[in-house]
């Protein structure tokens, strides 16, 4: 098995996955303003 793929793929997933968590994180949050002025969160 060649791991050259891996090794190449493997610190682009975990940038990512490490981005959509922190994304992900400050959305729960609601610090993330991708609604403009209403916040993120679109029920209030």
């Amino acid at each position: 098995m060649d791991l050259r793929p891996v090794l190449v793929l493997g610190p682009i997933v975990l940038v990512i996955g490490w981005a959509a968590f922190n994304i992900g994180k400050a959305v729960i949050s609601g610090e993330a303003s991708l609604f403009g002025s209403r916040g993120n969160n679109p029920f209030k």
